[in-house]
């Protein structure tokens, strides 16, 4: 009679199944706690704060870098305080003012500007921490006459549809020198401009406004003198 076969060997427990049935109470748990994530409750608030926060703030710091680099050599916003350029704009109007445009190239007539006031002023109380907002008649090599109510560049007399009413003043012919620009405000007669203190230099220039924005009504683009909605 043949013998049976030997019983086979039990299989040895598992180590979860060990680890889970044979723990002794009491024993720590295997999930990760506090000190496990690194943190240390010992640490003071602000510590503990810059920890759990800290890349926020480091993204935050890298928009704000960007946004001053955007501002001091990209584009800015300006607001309108005076009526000199009227009616193309209105006080309490905000714009966006580019800086890029005239790194590569000069400016031409036409374009409406923001500039720091020329050093002639400042013996009238301006200093170079105000900006000014003008339209650019004429640049190098070119000569400006305004006389019997019309403006003159080179004796061509200009169509200007955007001015304010025309000039009620006379001012002998300008020559334009190398490095400036001659400015007057749409608002001919309540405008603080060229045909009162001269020469722009165009070091002075800050930038050029290429879109009113607010109020949202009169959302335009300014873009050498014509207007698009």
């Amino acid at each position: 009679m043949a013998s049976s076969p030997d019983p086979a060997p039990a299989s040895p427990p598992s180590a979860d199944s060990s680890n889970s049935a044979g723990s002794p109470p009491g024993s720590p748990s295997s999930t990760p706690g506090p000190a496990n994530r690194g943190e240390d409750p010992s640490l003071p608030w602000w510590r503990q704060l810059w920890r759990g926060q800290r890349e926020n703030i480091r993204v935050l710091a890298i928009a704000l870098g960007i946004a001053l680099v955007l501002r001091l050599w990209v584009a800015e916003p300006r607001f309108i305080p005076s009526n000199s350029m009227e009616p193309t704009l209105h006080i309490g109007d905000r714009l966006i003012v580019e800086k890029v445009s005239y790194h590569l190239q000069p400016p031409q007539p036409g374009d409406i500007i923001v500039f720091q006031p020329p050093e002639q002023l400042y013996p009238y109380g301006y200093s170079a921490q105000q900006a000014f907002i003008k339209r650019v008649v004429a640049v190098p090599g070119q000569t400006v006459t305004i006389t019997g109510q019309q403006v003159y560049v080179d004796g061509v007399p200009q169509t200007e549809p955007y001015i304010q009413a025309p000039p009620a003043y006379e001012m002998v012919p300008v020559r334009v020198p190398p490095g400036g620009v001659f400015v007057l405000g749409d608002n001919r007669n309540d405008s603080n401009d060229s045909h009162v203190w001269g020469i722009l230099p165009q070091a002075n220039i800050i930038g050029r406004a290429l879109l009113r924005f607010w109020p949202l009504d009169h959302w335009q683009w300014q873009w050498r003198g014509i207007d698009d909605r």
